[in-house]
C-alpha cells in the first residue's frame, strides 16, 4: 500500500476552524431534527410540481460528482498505471468518502417516509427497471467500497500509534468516572495486535474493491443523467437531450480533477505544506481534453436538434446555459499555457471555474432547466440550506480532523519543522516557492 508515502498533518484538532464548522453542523442537525419530528413541510418548499429541491440538486447530483475525485485519479493510478499520483490517492478516497456517505445520507433527510427505507435492502421490493433504483444500489455499494479501501490507513494509523491523544485524556478524566484506567490503557495492545493482523490481510484483497470503486461511479454517474430523460415535457431542451449519460459521466471526471486540485491547494496553504505543484500539473493537463469532448458533444447535439438559437435567446435560461459554457470553457482555456499549470494561483483560479461550470450544469439540470408546469414555484427555504449547509460543513470537519488522526497527506520530504527563515532561495520555475514548514 505505501504508507511511507503518507503522513499525519501535525497540530491541534480543536482549533477556531474546528469550532466555526461544529456549529455549522449543530445548526443543520437542529432542522433535520425539526424535520424528523415535524415532517418534511415543516422546513422544506418542495410539492408536487417540484418533489425534489436543493437537497438532491446538490447533496446528490453535484455532491457525488464533487466527490469523484478518488474515482478519476483512480483510473490515473490503477487503469493507466500512472502511480506518480498515487500519493494523492487517500486524500482523494477520504474526500469521495465523506462526499458520498453524506450524499446518502440527505437522501434519507428528503425521503418523505424514510422509515420505510428497509424496504430497500428486500430483494422482492426492488425495481430493475427504475434508473433511480440504480443509483442508490451504486452510491450505497460505493460509499461502502471507499470506506473498505480507506480502512487499511486506519488500521495502520491504530497499529502504529502510540495513542498519545487518547492517554491525555483518560489522565483529563477523574478518577471516579474511570476508576481502573491501567486496565482500559492495556487493552490498546490488543487494539494495535488486532489491528496488525488484519491490515494486510485486508490488502491482499484490497484490488476487487478497488475494481469495484472504479466500474461503481461508472454506472451511477450515467444513471443520474438517465434519470432525466424521462422528463422530456418538464427539462428545457437546452439540456433534454439523448447524451444526457455521457455528458454527465464526462462531466464528473474533469470536476473530479479539479476538486482533487483545489482539496490539495487549500490544504496546502491551511496546513502550511508546500504545494504539490508537480502532480497537480499532471491533472490539469487532462482537463481541457475532457472540457473540450464535453463541449463538443454539448454544441455537435444542440446543432443537431436545432437548439442553438434557443441557446442565443438571451433569455434566462440561455444566461444560465452560457454561463456553464463561460465557466468550463475559461477554465480549460486557463490551463492550456504549462506555466500556468505550474502556478497554484492559476491552477486554484482554474478549477474553481471548472467546479463552478461543472456544478451549474447540474444544478441546472436537476433544477433550474426543470419546468413542472402552471403554478409551481420552488425556492429553498432557510432550513433546506442549513440542512445542506451543515453536510457540507460535517465533510470539511471529518476531513478536518482525519488528515490530523490517519496519515492521508502526502509526505513531504522534510517531515522535521524549519525555522521560518529557512527557505529555499532558489525560484521554481514558476517563480513560487514553498511555504516555511511550522508545527
Amino acid at each position: 500500500m505505501g504508507h511511507h508515502q503518507f503522513q499525519k498533518q501535525k497540530g491541534r484538532i480543536l482549533t477556531k476552524s474546528f469550532f466555526v464548522l461544529l456549529t455549522l453542523v449543530a445548526v443543520g442537525m437542529f432542522f433535520i431534527a425539526v424535520r424528523i419530528v415535524k415532517g418534511i413541510g415543516a422546513v422544506s418548499n418542495m410539492s408536487d410540481g417540484y418533489p425534489w429541491g436543493i437537497w438532491i440538486a446538490y447533496d446528490v447530483a453535484t455532491g457525488t460528482a464533487i466527490a469523484c475525485g478518488g474515482y478519476a485519479v483512480a483510473i490515473l493510478v490503477y487503469i493507466r498505471n500512472r502511480m506518480h499520483y498515487h500519493p494523492l490517492m487517500r486524500s482523494c478516497i477520504l474526500t469521495s468518502m465523506f462526499g458520498y456517505g453524506l450524499a446518502g445520507f440527505s437522501v434519507m433527510v428528503d425521503l418523505g417516509r424514510p422509515w420505510n427505507a428497509y424496504n430497500f435492502f428486500v430483494p422482492s421490493k426492488w425495481q430493475f427497471n427504475s434508473a433511480m433504483f440504480e443509483v442508490a444500489l451504486c452510491v450505497m455499494a460505493y460509499s461502502t467500497v471507499l470506506i473498505i479501501e480507506f480502512l487499511p490507513a486506519i488500521l495502520y494509523s491504530m497499529e502504529k500509534s502510540r495513542w498519545v491523544r487518547f492517554r491525555k485524556f483518560m489522565d483529563w478524566l477523574h478518577p471516579r468516572l474511570v476508576p481502573d484506567k491501567e486496565a482500559i490503557l492495556d487493552k490498546i495492545e490488543w487494539v494495535r495486535a488486532g489491528a496488525g493482523w488484519l491490515r494486510p490481510r485486508l490488502e491482499k484483497v484490497l484490488l476487487f474493491f478497488i475494481v469495484l470503486g472504479i466500474a461503481l461511479p461508472t454506472m451511477h454517474q450515467s444513471s443520474l443523467g438517465s434519470m432525466l430523460l424521462i422528463a422530456a415535457t418538464k427539462l428545457h431542451p437546452l439540456w433534454h437531450t439523448p447524451f444526457l449519460p455521457l455528458l454527465f459521466l464526462i462531466n464528473c471526471i474533469y470536476i473530479g480533477y479539479a476538486i482533487v486540485i483545489l482539496e490539495s491547494i487549500i490544504s496546502s496553504h491551511a496546513f502550511r505544506r508546500p504545494f504539490e505543484v508537480q502532480q497537480l500539473a499532471g491533472l490539469a493537463g487532462l482537463i481541457p481534453w475532457l472540457a473540450t469532448l464535453w463541449l463538443v458533444v454539448v454544441v455537435g447535439d444542440l446543432a443537431y436538434r436545432g437548439q442553438l438559437t434557443a441557446a442565443g435567446s438571451l433569455d434566462r435560461y440561455s444566461c444560465l446555459f452560457l454561463a456553464e459554457f463561460a465557466l468550463l470553457a475559461t477554465g480549460a482555456l486557463l490551463l492550456l499555457p504549462p506555466r500556468q499549470r505550474r502556478s497554484p494561483r492559476w491552477l486554484f483560479v482554474s478549477a474553481a471555474l471548472i467546479v463552478s461550470g461543472g456544478a451549474l450544469y447540474r444544478f441546472n439540470v436537476y433544477l433550474i432547466g426543470f419546468n413542472p408546469g402552471e403554478g409551481w414555484i420552488y425556492f429553498p427555504s432557510l432550513a433546506e440550506i442549513m440542512i445542506s449547509v451543515g453536510i457540507v460543513a460535517l465533510e470539511l470537519l471529518g476531513y478536518q480532523v482525519f488528515v490530523k488522526m490517519v496519515p492521508v497527506l502526502p509526505r513531504v520530504a522534510l517531515d522535521e519543522p524549519k525555522p521560518a527563515a529557512s527557505v529555499d532561495p532558489t525560484p521554481s520555475p514558476s517563480g513560487w516557492q514553498p511555504r516555511p514548514q511550522t508545527s
